[in-house]
């Protein structure tokens, strides 16, 4: 035996790791929720030699139609039912199945049939060394809607940028988190579709482990509950927040350079086209840049003696 064999911690077992706990948050999805569940039994019961233990754990958020007769025929054994009595949002749905799950790992999927659960012993591979994998919708058969390529793409690029990390999927809803890890977000991950894209940014700016696992997107049973323009403004608003609350000086101090050099522009492009400085408008625009610095090194002064 080497020496880093010697010194290398040991892989722990599929028994040390424990069971995983699928929440699947369902509003109004009769036309797909058996048959993501029955596809989630077949897949689980061949995972002996990745899982120890597992449940499956169905939130009806609330739903108007047969979403909960459609489960009926599932609950017992490992299968269970919680209901909201009104619908209370995607990440509450999500919240409330993570609140009331046995075991140690936390995986989600939806219940539209999109996501195709049979990725799920791929990142079931990766639970031993990270905290968060996550189900890429890059593979070769991702079929996301063209109007929402374009607000995807800025928003995570946007995110890749405040996190500093590369981020091929922003909000996938398909993945494996630990419970201990995730339970530490709750007080600031909302109630909407926006809870995906909160953890991704938490994980990431508070330096926990995350992989990315390639997987195809299909497409939806039923009618979608995303609202392009609404949801994409959220996301954008979202982001920025979560950086703010992590990392202030990320957002701040490229807010007040572009204040600084609007200055610069305003006071040199005046001068030489009008030979005559806009020097209140300059002054301002300086002034704001400073304020904007100051404030953000005031923030991050906060974040880190609270952190």
């Amino acid at each position: 035996m080497t020496k880093e064999e010697t010194n290398s911690p040991a892989t722990p077992s599929i028994e040390e790791l424990g069971g995983v706990s699928i929440v699947i948050p369902a509003y109004n999805e009769e036309g797909g929720i058996a048959g993501v569940v029955q596809e989630l039994l077949g897949i689980l019961e061949d995972c002996d030699e990745l899982l120890s233990d597992w449940e499956v754990v169905v939130v009806n958020d609330g739903s108007t139609d047969r979403t909960t007769d459609e489960v009926k025929p599932f609950i017992g054994g490992r299968v269970r039912l919680v209901e909201h009595p009104v619908n209370q949002g995607y990440g509450a749905a999500l919240k409330t199945g993570i609140r009331n799950a046995r075991f140690p790992w936390i995986m989600i999927t939806d219940a539209d049939g999109t996501y195709p659960n049979t990725f799920i012993p791929s990142l079931l591979e990766h639970r031993a060394e990270q905290d968060m994998i996550v189900g890429a919708r890059i593979g070769e058969n991702s079929h996301i809607p063209l109007i929402r390529r374009p607000p995807k793409w800025v928003l995570r690029k946007l995110a890749s940028y405040l996190s500093q990390k590369s981020i091929p999927d922003l909000n996938s809803g398909l993945r494996l988190m630990r419970r201990n890890v995730l339970e530490q977000f709750l007080n600031i991950l909302p109630n909407g579709f926006s809870f995906t894209t909160t953890i991704t940014l938490a994980m990431f700016s508070a330096g926990f482990r995350v992989k990315y696992v390639p997987i195809d997107y299909l497409k939806r049973t039923g009618r979608s509950k995303i609202r392009p323009i609404a949801d994409t403004l959220n996301f954008l608003k979202l982001i920025i927040r979560t950086s703010l609350y992590f990392d202030p000086l990320r957002v701040f101090i490229p807010v007040s350079f572009l204040f600084f050099f609007m200055s610069v522009f305003v006071g040199v492009g005046s001068l030489l086209f009008t030979e005559k400085m806009m020097d209140v408008t300059t002054v301002l625009l300086f002034v704001t840049g400073v304020q904007m610095l100051a404030l953000g090194m005031f923030a991050d002064m906060i974040n880190r003696r609270l952190s």
